[in-house]
């Protein structure tokens, strides 16, 4: 469902992604970890239409993002790090809002309303401004929108970044369920745990490039390691000195 060959990225003479190859099929549950400003988000931003590749190309179920974004986009959700939402609409409207962008007819998105609020803990806040809402109610609110219009390829910057307990397992169960019903979802996090967790594979980025990919048995094989923790931080440490080298 995701297909990227040679995606590249330069902002003036920065390389933030290089040459990245990658094809993540469909149902499949993709980790993309990497240390701050390694080209994570730059990477998911290229794949979602929001920034244009310097070269290379992505396509999304077929659709090549740049030549035939419309419909591209007509299969992907997207909840990046830090979501915009409208402060001065409710809840409600919010999620109305949502459904109509993607032409979602209006008898289903109030049928979806009541199962999503439920789902997601909202019901007491319908009639909420979106401003009024706490960090985690707002990343509940933009959880339940973004699937409404059910999304082929699901895109995640940081999906736990300030949430509670009830909402991380929430959404970790949720994630797990989407992928098994056939949903391809692309995530980045630097919470390890959450990757050894949910990750069917695994890919490591630093310095805008692939240095590791596969799961997370075949990764821990190949570098000896016992846990993600350990491997992670020697794979971007050797990355690092070895683009350092590469400086001098």
């Amino acid at each position: 469902m995701i297909e990227m060959e040679g995606l590249a990225k330069t902002f003036g003479t920065k390389e933030a992604v290089r040459d990245l190859t990658l094809t993540v099929p469909q149902g499949e549950l993709f980790c993309f970890l990497g240390p701050n400003g390694a080209g994570k988000t730059t990477t998911i931003k290229m794949l979602t239409g929001l920034l244009r590749p310097t070269r290379g190309r992505a396509r999304i179920g077929g659709f090549d993002i740049r030549t035939e974004a419309v419909a591209a986009k007509r299969l992907i959700g997207y909840v990046p790090d830090m979501p915009f939402l409208y402060d001065r609409l409710t809840t409600t409207e919010f999620f109305e809002f949502s459904g109509d962008l993607y032409g979602v007819p209006v008898p289903r998105i109030r049928e979806e309303l009541d199962a999503a609020f439920t789902l997601f803990g909202l019901n007491e806040h319908r009639r909420s401004l979106v401003k009024d809402l706490s960090h985690g109610l707002k990343q509940r609110l933009i959880y339940a929108s973004t699937f409404l219009h059910e999304p082929k390829v699901m895109f995640i910057d940081e999906p736990l970044i300030g949430l509670d307990p009830y909402t991380i397992r929430l959404i970790k169960d949720l994630l797990r369920a989407k992928a098994r019903a056939g949903m391809t979802i692309f995530l980045t996090t630097h919470i390890l745990a959450l990757a050894e967790d949910i990750a069917d594979r695994i890919g490591i980025i630093c310095h805008g490039r692939m240095t590791e990919l596969g799961s997370l048995p075949e990764i821990l094989e190949r570098h000896g390691g016992d846990n993600l923790e350990d491997v992670f931080l020697a794979i971007t440490a050797d990355s690092s000195r070895a683009m350092e080298r590469g400086k001098a």
